[in-house]
């Protein structure tokens, strides 16, 4: 209850004045309208952490300060990756009086092109609506032609087939991004830190803080924290000589180094290189290496319309052929199979949007 006295207090005085955001984010007397456009196959976790703190900041400020609402594509409910169904509740000639609409979309809409939608976020946009997204939501942004001269990010995972699309777009590694009328977060549980930017600068910091501080949050990261775990935390190596060494592979996974060229590196000699690899890692470096360079060719496999002569390229091997070799040994099938597995996939995330009769469109 005195946190909820305290909050009300805060919150009741607004944002202080010369405050960078308080421009995007004007106080008003009326609720803040933000729209959440759901597309089929979307991730939950970054869903639930983008509306959860507009709800906490209502309940803790004892007054509404958000509102929230859902469209989809058609119209219809949308399927979240995890199976989880969520209905519309807003029509899409009603999302002009939106203040921020966030796309919320996961892996499969790489492979979707959705005129439609696309045409509608950018008029939208044109309306003065300002835009955001989530995960693979900044894919549609994209197509949209609405991220041209701003910067923004997206999931690290996705970056490598995105910037094969838009090679010109400032994407950036980072947690997330506000860019005036644009709010990119990278997905996975950071759109928490990213609305307790908005929060503050809507609402000032107590408010914020109290909203991440009922999520059991003991830190607020900010937009430039990296997305990935250090090396040392994901590959569970202490060893300064192997990290080098790891570092360098994963930096030129087109042009992958000679276990002497890896040694030089690490600066140590290749006999003790190769004890230290399979001490921690249980594997030589250039078995490990050509680990990392077929996980790359995958991401790219799934994620881009790049050829196979294209892929094999980009992760270092010699041909396609001896590309398809090295893939089936490590994956247990194909390229070519396994892309045509990705796509029965896709196609089944996406028959929604692609059954739904064109009059449940709402213009």
């Amino acid at each position: 209850m005195v946190l909820r006295q305290t909050v009300a207090q805060a919150a009741g005085r607004g944002t202080r004045k010369g405050s960078v955001i308080s421009a995007i984010f004007p106080p008003s007397e009326r609720p803040t309208r933000i729209g959440f456009l759901l597309m089929p196959g979307f991730p939950l976790l970054p869903y639930a952490s983008a509306i959860e703190p507009l709800r906490a900041a209502n309940v803790l400020a004892d007054r509404a300060l958000y509102s929230w609402h859902h469209l989809t594509p058609f119209g219809l409910p949308a399927q979240a990756s995890n199976g989880i169904s969520i209905a519309p509740d807003l029509d899409w000639q009603m999302a002009a009086s939106l203040d921020l609409l966030i796309v919320c979309a996961g892996a499969s809409v790489t492979g979707l092109h959705d005129a439609d939608t696309e045409r509608r976020l950018a008029m939208l946009a044109r309306q003065g609506t300002r835009m955001g997204s989530v995960s693979a939501g900044t894919y549609l942004l994209a197509r949209a032609g609405l991220l041209n001269g701003y910067r923004f990010t997206l999931h690290w995972e996705l970056a490598p087939g995105f910037q094969e699309e838009f090679p010109a777009l400032d994407l950036r590694r980072s947690l997330f991004e506000i860019d005036r009328n644009r709010l990119t977060c990278s997905g996975g549980a950071a759109p928490l830190d990213m609305m307790h930017a908005v929060l503050a600068q809507d609402h000032g910091s107590v408010l914020a803080l109290a909203v991440n501080d009922w999520f059991l949050q003991t830190e607020v990261r900010g937009g430039e924290h990296p997305q990935r775990m250090a090396p040392v935390v994901r590959f569970g190596v202490r060893n300064a000589a192997v990290l080098r060494a790891l570092a360098h592979m994963e930096a030129h996974l087109d042009q992958p180094a000679s276990g002497s060229e890896l040694a030089a590196v690490a600066g140590v000699s290749l006999r003790q290189l190769e004890r230290l690899f399979q001490a921690y890692l249980g594997a030589t470096p250039n078995a490990f290496q050509l680990k990392l360079r077929l996980e790359h060719a995958r991401t790219l496999l799934h994620q881009t319309e790049m050829s196979m002569v294209e892929i094999a390229v980009a992760t270092g091997f010699a041909n396609a052929s001896h590309f398809a070799h090295a893939y089936r040994s490590r994956f247990g099938r194909t390229p070519r199979s396994d892309a045509l597995r990705t796509l029965r996939l896709i196609g089944k995330r996406n028959s929604t949007m692609e059954a739904a009769p064109r009059h449940a469109i709402r213009a």
